[in-house]
């Protein structure tokens, strides 16, 4: 998969969605500002959390966007490989293929 292209896609259609619900896309927007403000937990470690769901969901959009924020973030190689063992653990054989997908969207996306 082509991680980019593939976000880029889900970008545009995520706008052509919102001009048809706006109200959800603000209630969704609201709901994850309020959720990503740093208090006693700093964003890194929710969007680990969040990459967690994703993997566990197998939601392929998701996980694209949050590797992709865990980038800007800061997030190496090496942790995502830890979070990614927790998530196989956690999530059995399933995971463990989202898992795969979640390696190669950071490796894509961190270039």
């Amino acid at each position: 998969m082509d991680w980019k292209a593939f976000l880029d896609k889900t970008r545009k259609d995520f706008t052509s969605l919102s001009k048809e619900i706006p109200d959800t896309f603000k209630g969704f927007s609201i709901m994850g500002n309020e959720a990503k403000k740093n208090a006693l937990i700093d964003e890194k470690t929710k969007e680990f959390v969040a990459l967690g769901i994703a993997i566990s969901t197998r939601c392929e959009s998701c996980i694209g966007f949050h590797v992709e924020t865990l980038i800007k973030l800061g997030m190496t190689r090496e942790e995502l490989i830890e979070i990614l063992a927790m998530c196989s653990y956690m999530g059995g054989g399933p995971s463990i293929t989202f898992s795969t997908k979640a390696l190669e969207a950071f490796d894509q996306l961190s270039n």
